[in-house]
């Protein structure tokens, strides 16, 4: 039997479903589920990767399951788009998991460990299961099933340990991403019941026909239920209340890529059945008030979880920046800087693992001296905290510039403010993260406003009580520093180097972004590809 590439599309959902169930069921051997999830996610990383250079080269492919008619069955199709997300979240989602191997291992003989791995390696396959589907689906009801997979395997890894403050923060996840996942389904719902079709390639041929009132309701609907997910302001206040809660390697990779998910959704709206969108000015809006909320709330805050998750959402902006300008230039601009966001924001996160794995806490009034104590961890955070920030000449400035340009190539009044607002943000995030890297890392620790107290305990190993100004509420902190597990350092090295390597490729990745939105812009190489020509109408 000949194989064609197109055999390949499904396999980034089918090859970590098939190592979620190996996983269970060598739930008795460690080393086994290990072994398993690795080879997993390192095939999806292979197959994303040939993927990327077959839709590049011969354009999008389709595999059509169910053996119904067209458009009746289930469609996977692998863009350009799609097969770029795939390899990033593949790669993002293999050293994450190394990551949380090595935490894994160096808490095995420590009784608080908080990441149950029998639970935790099928539960993380299922996610990268369900972020693959989404990105591959090729109607809005396959693309509701892969948010829904994602989404119940997040409940699970976003309360792993079962602490009061997990429970509490999974508990507003859930009825926030409920929400979300309720109004996207009346979505669907409105719009088979407008157009009797959900499949995309057909969706956007179709919608053409409706009422402009009509599709502007189905828009509206749509839309909100991807901003909810993608974090967009004013549907992002749940973000930060949600993530740092979590197991380091549970919020890098949420961090990472649900978010993006729900951009990659906002983008497959706006080019593909919305081109014509009425609706531009509002996500500009949208965006500049993301951007700049966002890292408002970024600069307020004197824990470093909480700083990175306002940075998130605020750079989540210049995504949705990209995409309302609906130019080609603007279009290239985001999906470049998606690319270069995941891996960043991960890499920000797995330092902060092990941040708090080395101090003890990730409070900057009681963190000091962490350059001295770990000059390979302070190189780690400064590399990608400068690339976050827009530092020329690396990745995160680059996107930037591509962004702004669009901004400035537009003209309109309402573009100029965003292109200030996206300059002013990436100010700010430089001082948010000057100020991590001046309290955290460059002053000493008896230099910290609660780290005089403690100095003497961490010197000698000892548990020391944090220091209050009512004895009754004084809290019992492990101010004891850690030795950082190789492996967890590895991967962490692993993922900023990713984030570096995007820089030496920019100028490749720049065209094939480019090339990718110049089809999304155009729609044909899509719906060619997807409907027969006697079925698309």
């Amino acid at each position: 039997m000949n194989l064609h590439v197109t055999d390949l599309v499904p396999l980034p959902v089918l090859l970590p479903l098939l190592g979620a169930a190996l996983a269970l069921a060598f739930r008795q051997s460690p080393r086994l589920q290990r072994g398993v999830s690795i080879a997993a996610l390192a095939a999806v990383v292979a197959v994303a990767g040939v993927l990327v250079w077959q839709t590049d080269v011969s354009g999008p492919q389709v595999l059509w399951l169910g053996a119904w008619q067209e458009p009746l069955g289930i469609s996977l199709v692998a863009d350009r788009l799609s097969a770029l997300m795939l390899l990033v979240s593949a790669i993002v989602t293999l050293l994450v998991l190394v990551f949380a191997i090595g935490q894994g291992q160096a808490d095995s003989d420590d009784e608080t460990s908080e990441t149950p791995l029998t639970i935790f390696h099928p539960t993380y396959l299922v996610l990268s299961a369900g972020v693959s589907n989404a990105f591959l689906a090729g109607d809005l009801f396959n693309l509701f099933v892969g948010f829904e997979i994602l989404l119940f395997s997040s409940y699970v890894l976003i309360t792993l340990g079962g602490s009061a403050a997990r429970i509490h923060a999974g508990t507003t996840y859930v009825v926030v991403s409920l929400l979300s996942s309720a109004l996207f389904l009346v979505g669907i719902a409105a719009v088979y019941a407008a157009t009797g079709t959900v499949n995309l390639a057909q969706l956007s041929i179709r919608i053409c026909d409706l009422a402009p009132g009509v599709a502007l309701v189905l828009q509206l609907c749509l839309l909100t239920a991807f901003a909810i997910k993608a974090a967009v302001f004013p549907m992002s206040a749940w973000l930060p209340d949600s993530y740092p809660t979590a197991p380091a390697p549970v919020t890098a990779v949420f961090a990472g890529l649900l978010t993006k998910v729900g951009v990659y959704a906002i983008i497959r709206l706006q080019t593909l059945l919305f081109p014509e969108s009425p609706l531009q000015g509002l996500l500009m809006w949208a965006a500049l008030l993301t951007m700049v909320i966002g890292i408002l709330g970024a600069v307020s805050q004197s824990g470093l979880k909480r700083i990175l998750s306002f940075t998130l959402v605020s750079h989540i902006g210049y995504m949705i920046f990209g995409i309302a300008l609906a130019t080609p230039e603007g279009t290239a601009g985001a999906i470049f800087y998606v690319a270069h966001h995941i891996t960043i924001q991960t890499a920000l996160f797995l330092i902060t693992g092990l941040v708090e794995r080395l101090g003890g806490t990730t409070s900057l009034d009681r963190l000091g001296g962490l350059a001295v104590a770990s000059p390979v961890l302070a190189t780690l955070f400064f590399v990608s905290a400068m690339n976050l920030s827009g530092i020329p000449p690396l990745s995160g400035f680059l996107a930037k510039i591509g962004l702004l340009h669009a901004g400035i190539a537009v003209g309109t009044p309402l573009a100029w403010l965003l292109v200030v607002g996206g300059i002013v943000t990436s100010l700010l995030t430089l001082y948010a993260l000057a100020k991590v890297w001046s309290q955290a890392f460059w002053r000493t620790l008896a230099d910290a406003p609660r780290g005089a107290d403690t100095v003497a305990a961490l010197q000698d190993g000892t548990l020391d009580v944090e220091p209050a100004t009512d004895p009754a509420t004084a809290v019992a902190v492990d101010t004891s520093p850690r030795a950082l597990p190789r492996t967890m350092l590895g991967a962490t090295a692993a993922m900023t180097a990713v984030g570096l390597l995007i820089t030496l490729v920019a100028g490749p990745l720049f065209a094939y972004t480019q090339r990718a939105a110049t089809d999304l812009m155009d729609r044909d190489p899509y719906v060619t590809s997807v409907l027969p020509p006697e079925v698309r109408r």
